[in-house]
């Protein structure tokens, strides 16, 4: 270990974990068996004990150019020491216009103004409450509900848990926002199990939106929130021709359509943004994660420019949008945000994890037949594997496997009953491999 590192393990020994609420995390156990990650650089961090790990999950889907890279680490500690904060309140900063210009740039065509936050969180309530200022702007405030997804996740904010459909997120919370519908997931072991890429079963499911259009007539519908790929509950892929039927049915009745690339944004799939690998393009598009490779918190909605223009009308000296936060266009994501978006151009990262599809496809699907096994899904550098859970005991069996990857080396992120895996996109082949064995292993552990 390095110095900084051993002395980090000493605190660590002596450290009082108790004051510290940990998010999504059983706290109890943790703090009796904690798990402390000291230091990262590229396909790999470190553990408090000296163990390097490799990092098979990109931090939490955002390292996509792995930890530490030398050109975001210079950029924000040049830009510490030059511009420590700015608001943007009636005030900016040159590179916070940079960054949208870039960000605009790898967007679909016609999604060509952002609005910058904090998290995919934020990003998620901004686009809900863009929706429906839009249509209030256009004389059609009677459109307030929202239509989102069973096993959805967007985030924790009230609007996001509201639109999301991941129970645990939403039962300790009583009323969500009101006018809220949901879709039925896309995911079904029956017609999908081991699918490589996109499913044939299930574009009939999108036909639901119909549905629900005719229970509450789309003039009081604002809009439809989709991932298109669900990725926090275990990498559920979008049926062939599901997103594009989602599309015209909101084409038919004046619906806005929003999808929740948080995760999905910046190369994941292959491409700049999954609205590029499956060809629709929606009206906004909520960003965040991947901006700044995960350095530096920041997120973003992208919208459509005939929604930015229903805004700018009225007096030049009225604000037209009274929304924001304090930390808005951070001068530090800003710094961080362009280093990474040249990162990704100069070493053509997006073409790499599009490479390295068919490398983690094939490594996943070798675990099919082993025991508990129960279904395997991916799409772009991307993948789950499902296994049966133990009865009465839902998710100890992932989560015990989890662990035992811990154990040998390998950082995972448990999802319910899946493992899921979704690597740097600087990850070689070999690491791939490594990966998937320390997974083959713990699920013949846990058997």
């Amino acid at each position: 270990m390095s110095k900084t590192a051993a002395e980090i393990t000493r605190a660590t020994a002596t450290a009082n974990l108790e004051p510290y609420w940990m998010p999504f995390t059983h706290n109890r156990y943790f703090k009796q068996h904690p798990r402390m990650l000291v230091r990262g650089e590229g396909a790999y961090v470190w553990s408090d004990d000296g163990r390097k790990l490799l990092d098979g999950l990109a931090g939490l889907w955002c390292c996509h150019a792995g930890h530490c890279h030398p050109r975001i680490v210079a950029a924000v500690q040049e830009q510490v020491a030059t511009l420590d904060y700015a608001t943007a309140f009636q005030f900016g900063h040159p590179k916070i216009f940079a960054l949208a210009e870039g960000v605009t740039r790898l967007a679909p065509p016609g999604l060509d103004h952002a609005f910058f936050v904090n998290s995919g969180s934020e990003a998620v309530d901004t686009a809900l409450k863009i929706a429906l200022a839009f249509h209030r702007m256009r004389g059609e405030g009677h459109r307030t509900r929202f239509i989102g997804r069973e096993k959805a996740y967007h985030g924790v904010g009230f609007g996001g848990i509201s639109v999301g459909g991941m129970m645990p997120n939403r039962k300790l919370f009583g009323a969500m926002l009101p006018g809220v519908d949901h879709l039925p997931h896309t995911h079904s072991l029956t017609d999908m199990a081991f699918s490589r890429g996109q499913p044939q079963w299930g574009a009939h499911l999108a036909d639901e939106l119909e549905r629900i259009v005719a229970l509450h007539d789309a003039s009081n519908i604002a809009a439809v929130i989709v991932e298109p790929m669900q990725g926090s509950v275990g990498v559920i892929v979008p049926p062939q021709d599901y997103l594009q039927r989602l599309r015209a049915i909101c084409d038919k009745h004046g619906l806005l359509l929003i999808f929740d690339e948080v995760i999905t944004g910046f190369g994941r799939l292959g491409t700049n943004f999954a609205a590029q690998r499956f060809n629709v393009v929606p009206d906004m598009i909520t960003f965040a994660k991947g901006v700044t490779n995960g350095v530096v918190p920041m997120g973003g909605v992208l919208v459509r420019k005939d929604i930015y223009d229903t805004f700018m009308t009225g007096p030049e000296h009225a604000v037209e949008f009274f929304h924001g936060y304090t930390y808005s266009g951070h001068p530090l994501a800003a710094a961080a945000g362009l280093a990474t978006l040249d990162v990704y151009e100069q070493e053509e990262l997006f073409a790499r994890a599009s490479r390295l599809e068919s490398v983690l496809e094939d490594a996943v699907h070798s675990l099919k037949g082993l025991p508990n096994v129960v279904d395997i899904r991916n799409i772009g550098l991307a993948a789950a594997v499902e296994l049966a859970p133990l009865e009465g005991k839902p998710g100890v069996r992932a989560m015990n496997a989890f662990l035992r990857c811990w154990d040998d080396g390998v950082l995972l992120r448990q999802s319910g009953e899946a493992l899921v895996v979704a690597p740097p996109f600087i990850t070689r082949e070999l690491e791939i491999e490594k990966i998937v064995e320390a997974m083959r292993k713990a699920i013949l552990a846990v058997a």
